[in-house]
C-alpha cells in the first residue's frame, strides 16, 4: 500500500480498539506527525482523530446489528473506557442511542432520524441530477446536506432517490438553511447481467472539503456523481434506511418540479419532513 493515508487507515482499522495516538498512526504511515496530519486531512477531509472516532462508531454499529454482544461489551471492544461516553458519541453520530439502533435494526428501521434544519437561518434549495458510474444497474441513493464531510447526524435536509441504470435522475433538497454545506450521498447499486441483484455495489459521492453555498430564496444547482467507495472515505455513521435498489425505476417526463417552500409552523420551525423516495428519471426519447 503506497498511499500514506491508506497505510494509516489500515492501521486504524486493525487497531481501533486500542488507545491509539496521533504519533502511532503517523508512524504507521512512515511520516512525521505534523506533516502526516495535514496530508491525511487533505486526503480524507477530516483529521486522523476524527477518522479513528468514526471507525469506532461504525464498527460499533456493525457489532450491534450483527452480534448479540451487550452494549457495554461493544463499547469496550471499540476502544471506549466508559459506557456513558460511548453512548453519547454513538447517539451524536448515528442519531439514535445504541439500544434503539439495535431495535431498529431488528424491526426494519422505522423511526430513523430525519433532517434537523437550522431554525435561525433563511432557507434555500439545492437541486440537480444524480449520475451512476458505468457498469451499474439501478441504484437507491441517500442524499443529504451536512455540516461535516462525514455522513453523520444531523443532516439539515435529505432525500432518497431511485436512479435508473444508464441515465441520470433529478433530485431536490428543499428547506436547506443558509450556509455552506457538504452535499454527500451513499448508495447501493445492482450489477448488470443475469445476476444483477446478487452483485450489488456500494457507491458514494461528495467526499472531501468542497461545500455547496446556500442562500435564502435561491435554488442552487449541484450535480452529484457517484463512484465506488475508496479506502480513504470516512465511514457512514448516520442510521439510514435499507438502500435496496428497485427492480424497475418508473420514469417521468422531466425533473421533479419545485413546489413552494414549507411554511413555518408554531415557534418558527419549518417542517423538514421525513425521507421520501423520489423517482425522477428523465423520460427516454421516443423511437422514430
Amino acid at each position: 500500500m503506497d498511499n500514506a493515508a491508506e497505510r494509516a487507515i489500515e492501521c486504524i482499522r486493525e487497531r481501533y480498539g486500542e488507545p491509539l495516538t496521533l504519533t502511532e498512526i503517523a508512524e504507521s504511515a512512515l511520516l512525521s506527525r505534523f506533516y502526516f496530519a495535514r496530508l491525511f486531512k487533505e486526503e480524507t477531509g477530516i483529521t486522523p482523530g476524527r477518522f479513528l472516532a468514526a471507525i469506532r462508531i461504525h464498527e460499533a454499529k456493525r457489532l450491534i446489528k450483527h452480534t448479540s454482544m451487550s452494549i457495554i461489551d461493544i463499547s469496550y471492544a471499540v476502544g471506549y473506557n466508559s459506557l456513558g461516553s460511548f453512548t453519547n458519541s454513538f447517539t451524536s453520530g448515528v442519531g439514535v442511542s445504541p439500544s434503539r439502533y439495535r431495535r431498529l435494526s431488528r424491526d426494519g428501521g422505522d423511526g430513523l432520524p430525519g433532517p434537523e434544519p437550522d431554525l435561525r437561518a433563511g432557507y434555500g434549495t439545492i437541486a440537480g441530477t444524480i449520475s451512476l458510474p458505468a457498469g451499474h444497474g439501478n441504484a437507491r441513493v441517500f442524499l443529504g446536506a451536512f455540516g461535516t464531510p462525514v455522513v453523520q447526524h444531523p443532516s439539515v435536509a435529505s432525500a432518497v432517490v431511485d436512479v435508473p441504470a444508464g441515465r441520470p435522475s433529478c433530485y431536490v433538497l428543499q428547506n436547506v438553511p443558509e450556509g455552506e454545506w457538504h452535499l454527500l450521498a451513499v448508495a447501493v447499486a445492482d450489477g448488470i447481467g443475469p445476476e444483477a441483484r446478487t452483485r450489488r455495489t456500494a457507491l458514494v459521492a461528495g467526499r472531501g472539503p468542497a461545500t455547496v453555498p446556500v442562500t435564502a430564496g435561491v435554488i442552487v444547482s449541484a450535480a452529484v456523481r457517484l463512484r465506488p467507495v475508496r479506502a480513504t472515505d470516512p465511514p457512514v455513521l448516520l442510521a439510514l434506511p435499507e438502500l435496496v435498489p428497485p427492480a424497475e425505476v418508473v420514469s417521468h417526463p422531466g425533473c421533479v418540479s419545485l413546489g413552494p417552500q414549507a411554511e413555518p409552523v408554531a415557534g418558527g420551525r419549518r417542517d423538514a419532513g421525513h425521507l421520501k423516495v423520489a423517482s425522477a428519471a428523465p423520460e427516454p426519447a421516443p423511437v422514430a
